[in-house]
């Protein structure tokens, strides 16, 4: 016979945890067919020798919910081996909603997850009211990734309760029956699940807090039911996880699983600000699944912060008067004025203002502030760092900062992390990547559109940690795993994130000697001309989805196979037999 797909000779890790093998892949309609040596030919051939065949990666954090309307192509996450996507985490996104409430929904977007509202306005359609419609208007457009979404709490709060949600009033009896009648038709639909928010940092534009920060223990466990009477989805939550919030945050989210049983995953980040904080909060998570509570953390595979320049939203100067005076002219004009030695003085001698308490201070924190080139180092030192820098040359971290703004005509970056690098080190996300009860998750793909970038977290898992780490190599097979079956089980994709016969065809050939993150650039492709940034890898031979390739070392293949999955899938017959 001939198969669609036969990929030759490859060093496979099957996803499953295992020692990588070397075996030929058969795909044949977007099943894989066979593992083994293959005699037979296909009509698309891909030589994969010396190289790494892993399943597509799964990434069960990203917020686009809008770009997915407008966009066929969800970058930078297709550039980084990721095959499937899970978005509306955090409890935002834009269904279900009454026409009078879309501007809200854009706002508390653009609040949360920094796309800016003009680029919501211009791409959004708005040809839906209800959850199920949503997803109908998903399935119009095609993609190079399979797209899943959480029914996200905020939106269905303010559908529910209009301005009370807004007010964050305490839902009655008939709100939370109504919100649990809507989480039910969303499941039966194809909700993933249910995502929500009590973070203090989620504001919207205007600096409230968001509709979800209202919600008590019994809104967010009647919620929980509805998963419950379905018999299926799964449960997102951020909470503050601060000293004096998290014994009693934690406690929410440990009675919704307690309610429901249903899984449930929150994000947990080593803070610099408190290095061991996030152990108690583990422990806690760890003593649940002893009791049977099936919980997770979502954790990030380095540091999290955010890049700082000239051409995005902040730096060590924006709150200083003479930057303020250029702040609107273009990248080019304002450099060469920059450069003028006069306004560099006058600039440095002034001191910062903002009326938004410690914004000045979060921009200049020169102990954790980085040069970010090409390749960006995402594993720095404290003499890396700008103010270790200006402690070897004797001079003033502003002065180290200014100057490296200035390199490559105004683009460079400097990376701001504020968290997973406690101490200049990276045990904290080692500690919490080889706990069991943690998940691979947090890269906000289509979030933070112009100041963040951490979609190439995959890249960055196998190439540092399964490569480049100083003190050697972690299990290169435990780590795919991590980017596959773990996050994938967790939200009830059984069909994917193994090779073997029957799983979905969602394949990376990855050159691994030379995979490697580029520094993210800036480009205004946005609706409304809006800038985002974008991240490149090398080293990805071919992506694959649904068994057609859709990248071929980074460049579209035209091919757009993704769909939209409705719901936890099952496992094969065969291996659900095994």
């Amino acid at each position: 016979m001939t198969f669609d797909l036969v990929i030759r000779g490859g060093t496979v890790a099957d996803g499953r945890g295992g020692e990588p093998f070397e075996a030929d892949v058969a795909v044949e309609d977007g099943k894989i067919a066979a593992i083994g040596k293959v005699s037979d030919a296909g009509r698309e051939e891909i030589d994969a020798k010396g190289h790494l065949v892993t399943p597509g990666f799964v990434d069960i954090h990203s917020h686009y919910d809008g770009q997915a309307i407008w966009d066929q192509r969800l970058l930078s996450s297709g550039w980084h081996g990721v095959t499937t996507t899970v978005m509306g985490n955090c409890g935002v996104g834009f269904a279900p909603v009454r026409p009078d409430d879309r501007d809200l929904l854009v706002e508390l977007m653009e609040g949360v997850e920094a796309i800016p509202a003009p680029v919501l306005r211009e791409g959004l359609t708005w040809d839906w009211a209800s959850f199920p419609d949503y997803l109908d208007a998903l399935e119009r457009r095609q993609h190079d990734m399979d797209v899943c979404a959480y029914l996200p709490h905020s939106a269905l709060r303010v559908f529910v309760m209009g301005e009370r949600a807004v007010k964050r009033e305490t839902a009655t009896d008939e709100d939370i029956a109504e919100m649990q009648r809507l989480a039910r038709e969303a499941i039966q639909a194809g909700a993933m699940g249910f995502s929500s928010s009590k973070s203090f940092n989620h504001r919207t534009v205007a600096g409230e807090l968001i509709p979800s920060r209202g919600a008590d223990g019994r809104e967010l466990s009647g919620i929980a039911l509805a998963l419950k009477a379905e018999g299926r989805g799964v449960l997102q939550i951020i909470l503050n996880l601060g000293a004096e919030y998290r014994h009693e945050e934690f406690a929410l989210a440990r009675g919704m699983v307690e309610e429901s049983g249903r899984p449930l995953s929150v994000t947990l980040l080593q803070r610099n600000s408190d290095p061991d904080g996030w152990r108690e909060v583990m422990g806690w998570i760890d003593d649940a699944n002893a009791q049977g509570l099936p919980m997770r953390a979502q954790i990030t595979p380095r540091p999290l912060g955010t890049l700082f320049g000239l051409d995005m939203g902040r730096h060590p100067f924006s709150f200083h008067a003479s930057y303020q005076a250029i702040d609107e002219k273009p990248l080019a004009e304002r450099v060469k004025i920059m450069r003028d030695p006069a306004f560099r003085a006058k600039l440095l001698s002034e001191k910062p203002h903002s009326d938004i308490p410690g914004a000045a201070e979060r921009v200049q924190n020169f102990d954790y502030m980085f040069p970010f080139r090409d390749p960006p180092n995402y594993a720095p030192g404290r003499a890396d760092s700008i103010a270790g820098q200006a402690e070897a040359q004797g001079r003033s971290p502003f002065e180290i900062a200014y100057d490296l703004m200035l390199e490559d005509d105004g683009h460079a970056m400097l990376f701001a992390p504020n968290s997973g690098i406690a101490n200049y080190n990276f045990n904290a996300c080692r500690e919490l990547l080889d706990n069991p009860n943690s998940v691979v998750g947090v890269a906000d793909g289509g979030a933070h559109v112009a100041h963040i970038s951490d979609t190439s977290f995959p890249t960055f898992l196998l190439a540092y940690w399964g490569r480049d780490r100083p003190e050697g190599a972690l299990d290169l097979g435990k780590l795919v795993a991590r980017l596959t079956t773990d996050p994938a089980d967790l939200v009830g994709l059984k069909d994917r994130g193994v090779m073997a016969p029957g799983y979905k065809a969602d394949i990376n050939v990855i050159d691994f000697d030379r995979l490697k993150i580029h520094r993210p650039y800036m480009v205004h492709d946005l609706p409304h001309g809006a800038k985002r940034l974008l991240q490149k890898a090398d080293g990805y031979v071919a992506t694959i989805v649904n068994g057609e390739t859709v990248y071929r070392e980074g460049e579209a293949t035209g091919a757009l196979p993704g769909r939209v999955v409705r719901g936890a899938q099952n496992a094969p017959r065969a291996a659900a037999a095994e």
